[in-house]
């Protein structure tokens, strides 16, 4: 995972984004109080894991985004933003390259517990 603290200075998401090639990368763009405000790029899938203590919020920013939570599977469109509770079982994916912030709390395992 790439780490970009953002305090003091101007984020330019579409910079980051399109300089990037990788089809799965996070980067951390700010780490706010206790939380952390990340930046992902997705296009294939993410293996199914959840988090003990930690809430896991995402937010589309472009693309399409698949979130299966145990035995139901949400389609995010831009705008549009869903929070995993602590403890749940889930995973991304995405057909297309999918652009999405992420809030979490600092001390989430980003793979999973």
């Amino acid at each position: 995972m790439t780490k970009i603290i953002g305090h003091n200075q101007v984020i330019d998401i579409d910079k980051i984004v399109n300089s990037t090639t990788e089809k799965w990368i996070n980067f951390t763009l700010s780490e706010v109080n206790d939380s952390l405000i990340r930046l992902g790029i997705f296009e294939g899938e993410f293996h199914w894991h959840h988090h003990d203590n930690e809430d896991e919020f995402f937010y589309v920013i472009s693309g399409k985004l698949f979130l299966d939570v145990e035995d139901k599977t949400y389609e995010l469109m831009p705008n549009q933003g869903y929070t995993v509770p602590r403890g749940v079982e889930h995973r991304t994916r995405a057909k297309e390259k999918t652009t999405v912030l992420m809030i979490e709390g600092n001390t989430v395992n980003p793979k999973g517990d």
